[in-house]
């Protein structure tokens, strides 16, 4: 089987342990590893090089696509071997040791780290470890679930340690189009009009000389864990359902709906889930990941086609997905993050971007990636490539937190990721703000009386009554604009004592 997988006869020999491949990289370099979101991550080599780690000092700079599974990035960072970190992570030992400063991250657009490593900005790539399914008679990489960043890394760096991974599926090869746009500025315009175009080539192309080492290894992809829909996250979808069917019959949405993009997690996962009892049908997708509700949506015949840059899935749904995935094979692809991601196409495709959100404000500035203003979560991901392109950008996210001690709507947002300019619409299971054509002080309305739990209502609308009195085109009361942030740091809550009367309607 290995030699099956392994189709040129000329690389049988660089076959090696992962201990082995493992001691190619040295303290100080700088690696690009395989995986997006937990899937197509390298499983064996990371874990030697932690192992190694563990015992003598060992630092690097670690590139990825997005978060790693396995709990490697916990075990990475519990090492002390990460100098530094990008563009994404969502484990929790690892947020940690960010917020501790011990690793220094740095939160990007997912559209953009390749482009600035690319240039030079984010110097020299020593290393790319990527997982495959299966080297070509050419020498050139299949990838496995995600493509993500691992394209660029194996063609830009040094060396390429390749992990062969039995325990993905062979049928995964023919599910990639690998495209890489040319160097700036002689870039030739992305010629995908449609989801389902395909612009590149099914495998990685590499220089075989470059592959340095090759690791079998059999171990599947980390499930992804999605908390079950509830009566919020139905709420939700349903309030987005219905706002979508009145947009086509106002004639500004086609009937089958343009090409949809959803972030990941589980309220994202949950709505987009929704369209299942949907009036819709022949939708597209055109997005960074493809959850559990892409499938579901697939075996309902509700969903034509889709194009991510990884598939993560729970562990029932890989179960059931994965051995069958030839027979999803003509209705998905897989492409770089780059392209997934592209503001060009993005725009071009006209796509309803569907994200979420840790907190809007009044506004509509959306803060996604930090906890009162200091403490990073998992960071921007490609949330903001899709809001500033998006012919419609959705945010959605639950009213409350905490048992309804904290509002997801506040006077100010203590972080602003995606500004007001590329906020459309706000969901929450409360209700749904249209905020197009609106000014400053119409959207706070709107949000008020759609979005905004009943118990901070009144709170809210006397913040804003004192705000408006003082004037400007987006009226703050700047010495209290987090005053329910400060409270709820000393108090737990951000309801306070005595709330005024609730708005009316």
């Amino acid at each position: 089987m290995v030699r099956e997988r392994i189709r040129l006869s000329s690389l049988h020999d660089r076959v090696m342990s992962a201990e082995q491949a493992a001691a190619l990289i040295q303290d100080g370099m700088t690696v690009g590893m395989s995986g997006f979101t937990r899937a197509g991550d390298a499983k064996a080599v990371p874990l030697a090089l932690i192992n190694r780690g563990r015992t003598a000092p060992l630092h690097i700079n670690l590139l990825t696509g997005a978060s790693l599974g396995n709990d490697l990035d916990g075990m990475l960072a519990d090492a002390g071997m990460l100098k530094r970190r990008l563009p994404f992570q969502a484990d929790a030992r690892l947020r940690a040791a960010i917020n501790r400063g011990e690793v220094m991250f740095i939160d990007q657009h997912l559209s953009e780290m390749v482009e600035q490593l690319r240039s030079g900005a984010l110097g020299h790539l020593d290393c790319a470890i990527i997982e495959a399914t299966a080297i070509t008679e050419t020498g050139a990489i299949v990838p496995t679930t995600s493509v993500g960043n691992s394209a660029s890394f194996a063609i830009l760096a040094d060396k390429v340690i390749v992990e062969i991974n039995l325990a993905q599926p062979a049928d995964l090869e023919g599910l990639h189009d690998i495209y890489i746009p040319k160097r700036r500025p002689a870039r030739e315009p992305i010629e995908l009009t449609k989801a389902s175009d395909r612009v590149g080539t099914p495998a990685i192309p590499v220089d075989p000389a470059k592959i340095a080492a090759i690791v079998v290894t059999n171990q599947p992809d980390s499930a992804t864990t999605l908390q079950p829909a509830d009566a919020d996250t139905a709420a939700i979808s349903r309030h987005l359902i219905t706002f979508l069917e009145q947009e086509v019959l106002a004639g500004r949405l086609p009937r089958h709906l343009p090409p949809l993009q959803a972030g990941i997690g589980a309220i994202a996962n949950a709505v987009l889930a929704g369209l299942k009892d949907s009036p819709f049908t022949d939708l597209e997708l055109y997005s960074e990941v493809l959850q559990d509700s892409a499938f579901d949506l697939f075996d309902a015949g509700k969903l034509a086609f889709a194009s991510a840059s990884s598939i993560v899935l729970t562990a029932p749904v890989m179960a059931r997905v994965m051995p069958a995935i030839a027979s999803y094979r003509d209705r998905i692809v897989l492409r770089p993050q780059e392209v997934s991601n592209h503001p060009e196409v993005v725009r071009r495709l006209g796509l309803i971007a569907i994200n979420t959100a840790i907190e809007c404000d009044i506004y509509g500035n959306v803060n996604s990636t930090h906890v009162n203003g200091t403490h990073m979560m998992n960071g921007i991901g490609g949330s903001g490539d899709f809001a500033r392109n998006a012919q419609l950008s959705v945010f959605v996210t639950k009213s409350l937190a905490k048992d309804g001690r904290i509002s997801s709507i506040v006077p100010m947002v203590t972080h602003v990721d995606h500004t007001e300019h590329d906020v459309d619409v706000i969901v929450t299971e409360r209700g749904l703000a249209d905020l197009r054509g609106l000014a400053p002080r119409e959207r706070a309305r709107v949000i008020m009386e759609n979005c905004l739990h009943p118990s901070y209502r009144g709170q809210m609308a006397d913040y804003v009554r004192r705000a408006v009195a003082r004037g400007g085109q987006t009226p703050h009361v700047l010495e209290e604009a987090f005053s329910w942030h400060i409270r709820a740091r000393e108090t737990g809550s951000m309801l306070a004592e005595t709330a005024p009367e609730a708005l009316s309607a």
